[in-house]
């Protein structure tokens, strides 16, 4: 069978979901029960940013994710408002997942800030204050959307669509394999978690794009030194995008996870393998937590636990 082209799929599928809402669905025979939770009552209040023509939605494309963290203790909330220091208080962690400046990922709007100048200041000065934020922010528009935010923290976007041929997986450069071998950060303890039942050792990540963070910042998946950024716009993808379009993005990261002030962060450049999706004709295509023989559900419960201060 002739290996699949994930870069054009995926690019496809966006462009077919965001119209019609059926080539990329959440998918519901995905297990997110957790045998030992980390909160048995009482856990870490979550906000989940629905107000910013997110594409990601706890009950949409972000389903098992919601799901998932849920079964592990944390009470979510859904998110229909702009952010303020008012609507912020109170919660212990907030994610974002996707936002856009239009609701349309093929309208030129959706490149324009998702977040205003004052949502902004007040997640940054929230996550200061002992906040901790999950900020996904995948491939063009996304990237340019969530730029002004990720720059409070002193992370830098590409808004382009990252290939990696050192990291591919079947030979498709769009999906990224980092491993304890290559570009997994095997001593930080989301990768470690709580006891070695709890390591992550394989994790896949699906096209997204590059980051590069502050000083303070650690690379949780690491880009090999072939890896390249597309510099092109929505739907622009694919083997054929010229040199002049092509930027290294040797060494920069796709996960990066700090502290700030008294909060942390963790900040994805892909979303997808956060999620457990089912795409492409027929929903046969596995994309996320339920790609077979992969870490990434173990990557998820680490993160949120890392996020919510869950004793080792």
């Amino acid at each position: 069978m002739k290996p699949i082209d994930v870069v054009a799929l995926l690019t496809a599928m966006l462009l077919v979901a965001n119209g019609a809402g059926a080539q990329q669905v959440s998918d519901s025979t995905f297990d997110t029960r957790v045998a030992r939770p980390a909160f048995a009552k009482d856990g870490p209040r979550l906000l989940f940013d629905e107000a910013h023509f997110n594409f990601h939605t706890a009950d949409g494309r972000y389903k098992v994710f919601a799901d998932l963290a849920t079964h592990d203790g944390f009470r979510l909330t859904p998110n229909g408002e702009r952010f303020t220091p008012a609507r912020l208080a109170g919660f212990d962690v907030l994610v974002i997942a996707n936002a856009l400046g239009h609701e349309d990922m093929s309208n030129p709007d959706a490149e324009k800030a998702a977040f205003t100048p004052e949502e902004c200041d007040a997640v940054r000065d929230w996550v200061r204050g002992g906040g901790a934020l999950l900020l996904v922010a995948d491939h063009a528009p996304v990237g340019a959307a969530a730029r002004p935010l990720g720059g409070r923290f002193g992370v830098d976007m590409r808004n382009a669509y990252a290939v990696d041929p050192g990291r591919a997986v079947d030979g498709q450069p769009g999906l990224a394999l980092f491993t304890a071998d290559g570009g997994l950060d095997t001593t930080h303890p989301i990768v470690r978690g709580r006891e070695a039942s709890e390591r992550v050792r394989r994790v896949i990540s699906f096209t997204g794009q590059s980051l590069a963070g502050p000083d303070s910042a650690r690379s949780i998946l690491t880009f090999s030194p072939r890896a390249e950024d597309l510099m092109v716009g929505f739907g622009q993808a694919g083997r054929d995008v010229p040199k002049d379009k092509r930027k290294s993005a040797a060494g920069r990261s796709q996960m990066l996870a700090f502290p700030f002030g008294r909060g942390r962060v963790v900040v994805l450049g892909e979303a997808a393998m956060f999620s457990a999706q089912l795409a492409g004709p027929g929903g046969r295509v596995k994309m996320g937590m339920n790609y077979p023989g992969i870490d990434n559900r173990q990557l998820v419960l680490n993160t949120m636990r890392w996020l919510a201060r869950v004793p080792r």
